[in-house]
């Protein structure tokens, strides 16, 4: 297996093709085979790299006792300058996306591009979203009880009786990843819901990022992360934002071939130095 190290542990990732170097964030409690659609399918003109972030697949868990958004974020720098990429696009999705946020407003000169797919940002939070983080907060203690896979079952289960099938997107494509893959330890799915629940509280500064920016999300996603979208899309400079038709929360894996052509178009419409991307 291929592994870098970043900080205090060994980092799985792997690494396709020739060309322009991306890397792809996936979201939490799966790996980076989350994002292995469009990994494979613009290997014929970049390099793409997937990494399994701290506490995930292959890379597994570690001694520390909290995860944050900087430390992941620094993971993610300590595999960019490990594997010796020259300002690659970041690819994102939900907490990938939050990690990528964090690394750009950091390292806004190490990047050439930020795709942020079905993701949140800091700031004000309206109540409907504190909700959401309310049930993510009560999954801690229950998945100590019952394992992290019959609660996200459960809150599937409940968000589809609550919003209709169509929110849970093609959810048999992310059971088939977690079944295949290393399962988390639950200190491990603690520590990292405590990353995500840090979220609100975030500070990015992302108003002068230069780079042009692809902000995805599906159709059928959540209203809080809709809304995120036009947030991010009003304080980044260069954003374009896309609706995946058919998509949920998982919209690279709802509806692969659209997700792959949309970051396709981008790569190849805006490389940095171009014009800004247009609105859509």
């Amino acid at each position: 297996m291929a592994t870098v190290r970043t900080n205090d542990i060994e980092t799985y990732y792997e690494r396709r093709g020739e060309g322009r170097p991306i890397v792809f964030v996936h979201g939490a409690i799966v790996d980076h085979r989350q994002w292995m659609p469009q990994l494979d399918a613009l290997s014929d003109e970049y390099t793409t790299i997937g990494y399994d972030v701290r506490g995930h697949g292959h890379t597994g868990g570690s001694a520390v006792a909290q995860y944050t958004l900087d430390l992941l974020a620094d993971d993610l720098d300590a595999l960019i300058s490990g594997l010796d990429l020259d300002r690659p696009v970041l690819c994102g999705l939900s907490l990938g996306g939050c990690i990528a946020q964090a690394y750009a407003s950091r390292h806004p000169d190490r990047i050439s591009g930020l795709v942020l797919a079905d993701t949140f940002t800091p700031g004000e939070w309206r109540w409907p979203e504190r909700l959401q983080w309310a049930v993510l907060r009560a999954t801690v203690p229950l998945t100590r009880l019952v394992g992290y896979q019959r609660v996200e079952k459960a809150m599937v289960w409940l968000q589809e009786r609550l919003r209709g099938r169509n929110v849970s997107g093609d959810y048999a494509r992310i059971e088939a990843l977690r079944a295949t893959g290393p399962t988390m330890e639950t200190d491990e799915f603690a520590k990292v819901i405590g990353a995500l629940l840090s979220v609100p509280r975030a500070e990015f500064d992302l108003s002068s990022l230069s780079v042009p920016t692809l902000v995805l999300y599906g159709e059928h996603e959540m209203g809080f992360v809709k809304r995120h979208a036009a947030k991010l899309a009003a304080e980044l400079p260069r954003a374009r934002v896309v609706e995946v038709p058919g998509g949920a929360h998982a919209s690279n894996l709802d509806e692969p071939e659209f997700v792959t052509e949309a970051i396709r178009a981008y790569l190849s419409e805006s490389t940095d130095g171009d014009p800004a991307v247009a609105d859509s």
